[in-house]
């Protein structure tokens, strides 16, 4: 019989309890069972927590009508698998009061929580330095478009139309009252990645920052290291991206992007209507 920690009983007290009830084995108390009653229980070699959570969903739809149909839609949000680990560290005390930073018994713990956030997402954008952070992944291009214009000067923004068109409207909002321009750069209709074309069109000395999607709206990946070298130095190139994708995709810092933005959604919150 295999040792489990985690059991009350030792191998001492399963001996005598044995001896009291007069068997040798385990196994002995379950001999009055007709063996025509007899199923094989024996449990599958370890998975990972995905895999496991897969098969036991699949499981469980025997005993239902309607299936766990996926949404692909997407636009923004998106179902992600979230470790069962990650709720319950982020439901610890020294988290989930995190509002409160100057309580002494969790402001060091919200230090902590902040300084692992900005060096993961620095690790995961390929940037020198991070905030930590934005409201969401709209606002934040739309601060990142201004940005540039304080960095450069010109009082003109590009933006490809294969953003998000929430967030080229939040763009276009805060823009509105500094007086900054916003122009929309085409994309391709067969690849759907920006029309290079298009954009060399739009470049002028008073273009500041150029804002694109990795991967954008419709899920393409854009070619950065070209964009890069469209837009030439004096254009800030904004790329807005999916921390989640950033785990197989190029760093967009070592691609030549000067900021770079996103939503924190997909790092361990489910779809819901607002709030995280």
């Amino acid at each position: 019989m295999p040792e489990f920690p985690y059991l009350p009983q030792t191998k001492k007290d399963i001996d005598e309890m044995m001896e009291v009830v007069g068997v040798k084995s385990i196994s002995e108390l379950f001999s009055d069972i007709p063996k025509r009653f007899e199923v094989d229980i024996s449990l599958p070699e370890s998975k990972d927590e995905f895999t496991v959570l897969r098969d036991l969903s699949e499981l469980s739809k025997r005993n239902l009508t309607l299936n766990d149909m996926s949404v692909f839609r997407g636009a923004g949000v998106y179902k992600h698998f979230v470790p069962s680990a990650v709720q319950a560290i982020a439901s610890r005390g020294e988290f989930l009061t995190a509002y409160t930073p100057y309580q002494a018994e969790v402001s060091q713990g919200t230090l902590q929580m902040l300084f692992e956030f900005q060096t993961m997402i620095c690790e995961l954008t390929g940037m020198e330095v991070a905030n930590s952070s934005m409201y969401d992944g709209a606002s934040a291009v739309a601060e990142a478009a201004l940005m540039a214009v304080r960095v450069k000067g010109g009082k003109k923004v590009l933006v490809s139309e294969a953003l998000h068109p929430e967030y080229v409207e939040t763009i276009k909002t805060y823009c509105f009252g500094s007086d900054i321009d916003v122009e929309t750069v085409a994309f391709d209709s067969e690849s759907g990645q920006i029309d290079v074309t298009d954009l060399q069109k739009k470049l002028t000395e008073d273009i500041s920052g150029f804002v694109l999607g990795y991967p954008n709206f419709f899920g393409i990946i854009e070619n950065l290291s070209e964009i890069r070298s469209t837009i030439g130095e004096n254009t800030m190139m904004i790329v807005s991206t999916n921390p989640i994708a950033l785990g197989i995709l190029e760093a967009p810092g070592m691609l030549g992007a000067d900021i770079v933005v996103g939503d924190g959604q997909p790092l361990g919150n489910a779809p819901s209507f607002g709030g995280p």
